[in-house]
């Protein structure tokens, strides 16, 4: 399935520009990385900000949009490729708060994010999971991570953006460690639109996961002909079989969803109808791991019924047949 569907409206060449009365959801075109901005009522969050070379591309982009105060920033977590680019962001814009789940770390590229934040005279907040705070008409409740884990990746900021009757999953780059103490949890994890997991790596967004999600659209930022194969074909089968109309910045760029509480329509820098679901990255294949996995999570969600009953299924009889094989 392409980045089309019903209810989606596509053009390309957006600006990407908030209008009033709507939540507006910007995934800028970072290449191998995450940022997104997100606007509402007058107010504003950057979650993530790309690579330390991003970092002039963020600035001007916030500069280009009138963006010079940030009501909130969310570093994920600690790697470059999320984290690198806050430090234009901060060299342009002010902020009120601005969130990581780490107050200390030791890479440069931490270190100068807290230097700049430093010079707006702010620091660090730890968000606890299950707080909320609002942004402009829209909810924003922080989901994890529930606990402290070794993989950064795991320790990623979970949130959810609620405008009206849709609703955005930012996910970072938590791991299926992560995604299962969501699970185990029983958070309500049920979103119109997913950010999809670690750039589309088979390390995330597993079955039992994207279940509970059960989104209509999914977004990947990812960068084209990475070296680390994203997104994963493991991946893209499952959007594939769930009927998740799926975005991706390697081939449409800068991507834009626009919502009036209830319902959500896209546009895209070019490409808008791209072929989303049918190129994995480079060296990307299908292993016997990951299909064992996705048989366990198949036999577990079916020894579960009670988990997943009401939640939109995502299992289709191709799938099954090809994880029974």
């Amino acid at each position: 399935q392409t980045g089309g569907g019903a209810g989606t409206a596509l053009a390309a060449g957006s600006t990407g520009a908030a209008q009033a009365g709507t939540l507006t959801v910007t995934w800028l075109d970072v290449g191998q990385g995450d940022a997104a901005v997100i606007q509402c009522g007058g107010q504003s969050m950057l979650i993530d900000g790309g690579k330390p070379e991003k970092s002039s591309y963020i600035y001007a982009w916030l500069q280009q949009h009138g963006l010079s105060y940030l009501d909130v920033i969310v570093a994920t977590h600690v790697d470059a490729d999320h984290i690198g680019g806050l430090s234009g962001a901060l060299n342009y814009a002010s902020v009120g708060t601005a969130y990581c789940p780490v107050t200390t770390g030791t890479t440069e590229t931490f270190q100068s994010f807290v230097k700049y934040l430093a010079q707006r005279g702010k620091q660090i907040t730890v968000p606890t999971a299950g707080e909320t705070f609002a942004l402009g008409g829209a909810q924003v409740q922080i989901l994890g991570p529930l606990r402290r884990a070794e993989d950064s990746n795991d320790n990623s900021i979970v949130l959810k953006v609620s405008f009206g009757a849709t609703s955005f999953l930012f996910t970072g780059d938590a791991e299926r460690a992560e995604e299962q103490d969501l699970l185990n949890a029983g958070v309500n994890l049920q979103s119109t639109v997913l950010k999809v997991g670690h750039h589309g790596s088979d390390t995330s967004t597993s079955y039992p996961f994207l279940r509970a999600v059960a989104p209509q659209y999914a977004v990947i930022s990812v960068g084209t002909g990475n070296s680390y194969g994203h997104p994963t074909e493991a991946v893209l089968s499952r959007l594939r079989d769930a009927g998740v109309t799926t975005f991706r910045t390697d081939m449409q760029g800068e991507i834009t969803a626009v919502s009036d509480g209830q319902t959500v329509n896209f546009s895209t820098a070019k490409n808008a109808a791209a072929e989303t679901l049918a190129s994995a990255g480079k060296g990307s294949a299908v292993t016997a791991a990951s299909i064992l996995r996705d048989y366990d999570a198949v036999v577990l969600a079916t020894r579960l019924p009670e988990r997943t009953s009401g939640i939109r299924g995502c299992m289709s009889p191709s799938w099954n047949a090809f994880s029974m094989m």
